[in-house]
């Protein structure tokens, strides 16, 4: 049988359910104009479909539960929660669909529709990974992975700031955005 010939490789086509209890979605963005403050969101769900023989085809489909975002201060996390900022009563969740995947020198981009706050807008993450596969203790296949991009929080309606007497604003513009995910293999005739 000529190269020509062969068949092509057959799909390794997996499902992954995002784990929440071993997945967060981080932030960073400055305070003061002096320093960088961070935070998570505690709770990330979703799942993403991939082949391994072609990593191009990856979809994705992730929620954040804004509600549990954490500053490791109460009186900030109360107020990113509150119509000043979130709005969680109104807009519980964030967000993001994939459209399409590209090979990078580092792993893959993936390009999708981030919602925050009701606005949906268009972002690429940077993606490492997955990892290899692992059988777990209890028999499930795991992998993880991470993704990083920056966003413009006015971009999505997150406009609340404060200017100070020395000049300068309470709250930067720019948001650095790590998402770390640990996803189980789901298993097949399983939702």
């Amino acid at each position: 049988m000529t190269q020509s010939q062969q068949s092509p490789a057959k799909p390794a086509i997996t499902t992954w359910n995002i784990d929440p209890s071993h997945s967060t979605a981080q932030f960073s963005i400055r305070h003061l104009m002096i320093s960088n403050v961070k935070g998570e969101f505690t709770k990330v769900t979703g799942q993403i479909v991939y082949d391994q023989n072609n990593p191009e085809s990856l979809a994705s489909e992730a929620s954040i539960d804004v509600s549990t975002i954490n500053t490791r201060e109460p009186d900030r996390d109360n107020h990113l929660k509150s119509p000043d900022f979130f709005d969680v009563a109104k807009y519980p969740s964030i967000h993001f669909k994939s459209k399409k995947a590209s090979k990078s020198s580092d792993g893959l981009k993936l390009t999708g529709d981030l919602t925050i706050h009701g606005v949906t807008r268009e972002v690429t993450l940077d993606v490492e990974g997955p990892t290899t596969p692992l059988k777990d203790p209890w028999g499930f296949t795991r992998v993880g992975a991470s993704a990083t991009t920056k966003i413009n929080r006015k971009d999505f309606g997150l406009t609340w700031n404060q200017a100070l007497e020395a000049g300068g604003v309470l709250v930067g513009d720019e948001v650095k955005i790590t998402i770390d995910v640990e996803l189980v293999a789901q298993e097949q005739g399983k939702n």
